[in-house]
Protein backbone atom coordinates (compact mmCIF):
# COMPACT_ATOMS: atom_id res chain seq x y z
CA UNK A 1 0.00 0.00 0.00
CA UNK A 2 1.83 3.48 -0.86
CA UNK A 3 1.82 6.05 1.28
CA UNK A 4 0.84 10.01 0.61
CA UNK A 5 3.49 12.22 0.06
CA UNK A 6 2.32 14.16 3.32
CA UNK A 7 3.27 11.12 5.67
CA UNK A 8 6.10 9.81 3.68
CA UNK A 9 9.20 11.44 5.97
CA UNK A 10 11.19 13.55 4.83
CA UNK A 11 15.19 14.94 4.91
CA UNK A 12 15.74 18.22 5.99
CA UNK A 13 18.22 20.35 4.88
CA UNK A 14 20.65 22.07 7.61
CA UNK A 15 21.60 25.76 7.03
CA UNK A 16 25.12 24.61 5.96
CA UNK A 17 24.03 22.02 2.97
CA UNK A 18 21.86 25.24 1.80
CA UNK A 19 24.85 27.52 1.44
CA UNK A 20 27.11 24.53 0.10
CA UNK A 21 24.80 23.82 -2.55
CA UNK A 22 24.30 27.42 -2.73
CA UNK A 23 27.79 27.92 -3.78
CA UNK A 24 27.74 24.49 -6.21
CA UNK A 25 25.54 26.92 -8.11
CA UNK A 26 22.85 23.72 -7.65
CA UNK A 27 20.35 26.61 -7.92
CA UNK A 28 19.73 28.43 -10.82
CA UNK A 29 21.29 31.71 -11.01
CA UNK A 30 17.66 33.43 -11.29
CA UNK A 31 15.65 31.50 -8.46
CA UNK A 32 14.39 33.45 -5.30
CA UNK A 33 14.79 30.51 -2.72
CA UNK A 34 15.58 30.63 1.26
CA UNK A 35 15.72 27.91 3.98
CA UNK A 36 12.26 27.55 6.16
CA UNK A 37 12.35 25.74 8.77
CA UNK A 38 14.77 22.67 6.92
CA UNK A 39 12.98 23.18 3.91
CA UNK A 40 14.21 25.24 0.75
CA UNK A 41 11.04 27.45 -0.45
CA UNK A 42 10.61 29.77 -3.37
CA UNK A 43 10.33 33.05 -2.05
CA UNK A 44 6.61 34.54 -3.82
CA UNK A 45 7.69 36.94 -6.59
CA UNK A 46 7.23 40.63 -5.79
CA UNK A 47 4.48 42.74 -7.43
CA UNK A 48 4.82 46.22 -7.44
CA UNK A 49 3.06 47.06 -3.93
CA UNK A 50 5.26 44.66 -2.25
CA UNK A 51 8.32 46.31 -3.49
CA UNK A 52 7.14 49.75 -3.25
CA UNK A 53 6.43 48.73 0.38
CA UNK A 54 9.78 46.85 1.38
CA UNK A 55 11.81 50.50 -0.47
CA UNK A 56 9.60 52.74 2.18
CA UNK A 57 10.50 50.54 5.09
CA UNK A 58 14.11 50.27 4.11
CA UNK A 59 13.80 54.37 3.63
CA UNK A 60 12.67 55.09 7.06
CA UNK A 61 14.48 52.74 8.95
CA UNK A 62 17.37 53.86 7.51
CA UNK A 63 16.53 56.93 8.62
CA UNK A 64 15.60 55.92 12.21
CA UNK A 65 19.01 53.25 12.64
CA UNK A 66 21.31 56.05 11.06
CA UNK A 67 24.19 54.86 13.20
CA UNK A 68 25.85 51.05 14.58
CA UNK A 69 22.73 49.35 12.65
CA UNK A 70 23.51 48.06 8.80
CA UNK A 71 19.72 47.67 7.15
CA UNK A 72 19.67 44.47 4.73
CA UNK A 73 16.91 43.85 2.28
CA UNK A 74 16.04 40.38 1.46
CA UNK A 75 19.28 39.21 2.84
CA UNK A 76 19.75 36.28 4.60
CA UNK A 77 19.45 35.74 8.80
CA UNK A 78 21.32 32.82 10.00
CA UNK A 79 18.69 32.00 12.69
CA UNK A 80 19.78 28.39 13.66
CA UNK A 81 20.76 25.09 11.68
CA UNK A 82 17.71 24.99 9.36
CA UNK A 83 16.72 28.30 9.09
CA UNK A 84 18.39 31.00 7.10
CA UNK A 85 14.79 33.50 5.78
CA UNK A 86 15.45 36.29 4.08
CA UNK A 87 13.00 38.86 5.49
CA UNK A 88 12.20 42.20 3.51
CA UNK A 89 14.27 43.89 5.53
CA UNK A 90 16.24 43.50 8.75
CA UNK A 91 18.11 45.62 11.14
CA UNK A 92 21.11 44.68 12.32
CA UNK A 93 23.61 45.78 14.98
CA UNK A 94 26.97 46.47 13.12
CA UNK A 95 28.67 47.60 9.64
CA UNK A 96 28.00 45.79 6.39
CA UNK A 97 31.51 44.81 6.71
CA UNK A 98 31.01 42.54 10.11
CA UNK A 99 29.29 40.32 7.93
CA UNK A 100 31.56 39.49 5.17
CA UNK A 101 32.60 36.10 6.68
CA UNK A 102 28.83 35.29 7.91
CA UNK A 103 25.12 36.42 7.81
CA UNK A 104 24.14 37.75 11.21
CA UNK A 105 22.38 35.68 13.08
CA UNK A 106 19.81 38.25 14.90
CA UNK A 107 18.40 41.45 14.31
CA UNK A 108 16.94 44.17 16.16
CA UNK A 109 13.92 44.11 14.15
CA UNK A 110 12.67 42.56 11.20
CA UNK A 111 10.00 43.91 8.68
CA UNK A 112 7.99 41.66 6.50
CA UNK A 113 6.00 43.02 3.71
CA UNK A 114 2.78 40.86 2.83
CA UNK A 115 0.27 40.00 0.56
CA UNK A 116 -0.11 37.05 -0.66
CA UNK A 117 2.11 35.38 1.91
CA UNK A 118 0.54 37.23 4.77
CA UNK A 119 -0.31 33.66 6.75
CA UNK A 120 2.91 32.19 6.60
CA UNK A 121 4.73 35.48 7.93
CA UNK A 122 2.02 35.30 10.89
CA UNK A 123 2.86 32.03 11.65
CA UNK A 124 5.76 29.77 10.18
CA UNK A 125 7.74 33.34 10.44
CA UNK A 126 6.64 34.65 13.30
CA UNK A 127 7.44 31.63 15.25
CA UNK A 128 10.84 31.56 14.10
CA UNK A 129 11.69 34.73 14.32
CA UNK A 130 10.20 34.41 17.81
CA UNK A 131 12.24 30.86 18.78
CA UNK A 132 15.55 32.95 17.26
CA UNK A 133 14.92 35.55 20.28
CA UNK A 134 14.63 38.36 17.77
CA UNK A 135 12.58 41.32 20.05
CA UNK A 136 10.74 43.15 17.76
CA UNK A 137 9.00 41.80 14.39
CA UNK A 138 6.97 44.00 11.92
CA UNK A 139 4.53 42.64 9.35
CA UNK A 140 3.28 45.07 6.88
CA UNK A 141 -0.03 43.95 6.11
CA UNK A 142 -0.78 45.49 2.68
CA UNK A 143 -4.40 43.40 2.80
CA UNK A 144 -5.58 45.28 5.66
CA UNK A 145 -3.50 48.55 5.24
CA UNK A 146 -2.31 47.92 8.62
CA UNK A 147 1.28 47.05 10.71
CA UNK A 148 1.43 44.58 13.02
CA UNK A 149 4.12 44.68 15.57
CA UNK A 150 5.00 41.48 17.15
CA UNK A 151 7.34 42.05 20.71
CA UNK A 152 8.01 39.68 23.99
CA UNK A 153 9.39 36.88 21.86
CA UNK A 154 8.31 33.40 24.43
CA UNK A 155 8.07 30.22 24.67
CA UNK A 156 4.25 28.55 23.84
CA UNK A 157 4.40 24.68 23.23
CA UNK A 158 0.59 25.41 21.75
CA UNK A 159 2.01 27.03 18.50
CA UNK A 160 3.34 24.99 15.66
CA UNK A 161 6.98 25.94 16.28
CA UNK A 162 6.70 25.97 20.12
CA UNK A 163 7.46 29.79 19.99
CA UNK A 164 5.24 33.16 19.41
CA UNK A 165 5.11 36.68 20.39
CA UNK A 166 3.11 37.59 23.40
CA UNK A 167 2.66 41.45 22.37
CA UNK A 168 0.75 41.92 19.26
CA UNK A 169 -0.35 45.33 18.56
CA UNK A 170 -2.28 46.10 15.46
CA UNK A 171 -1.59 49.87 14.15
CA UNK A 172 -3.80 51.22 11.19
CA UNK A 173 -2.36 54.31 8.48
CA UNK A 174 -3.51 56.81 11.38
CA UNK A 175 -1.35 55.42 14.14
CA UNK A 176 2.30 55.64 15.32
CA UNK A 177 5.08 53.34 16.65
CA UNK A 178 8.95 53.95 17.90
CA UNK A 179 10.90 50.84 16.87
CA UNK A 180 12.19 49.04 20.56
CA UNK A 181 15.88 49.51 19.20
CA UNK A 182 15.07 53.11 18.51
CA UNK A 183 12.87 54.66 20.78
CA UNK A 184 13.31 58.27 20.16
CA UNK A 185 12.40 57.53 16.79
CA UNK A 186 8.58 57.76 15.96
CA UNK A 187 7.02 56.48 12.45
CA UNK A 188 3.54 57.15 11.46
CA UNK A 189 2.69 53.81 9.83
CA UNK A 190 1.11 55.74 6.93
CA UNK A 191 5.00 56.42 5.49
CA UNK A 192 5.47 52.63 5.87
CA UNK A 193 1.93 51.70 3.04
CA UNK A 194 2.51 52.21 -0.83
Amino acid sequence: MEKSLELLEQRLWTRREYEKAAELGLFGPDERLELIEGRIVRKVTQNTPHTTGTQLAQDLLTTVFAHQHTIRVQQPLALDDYGEPEPDVAVVVGAARDFSQCHPATAVLVVEVADSSLSVDQTTKAGMYARAGIPEYWILNLVSRMLEVHREPSLNPEQPLGHHYRNVLLLSAADRISPLAAPQSEIQVADLLP
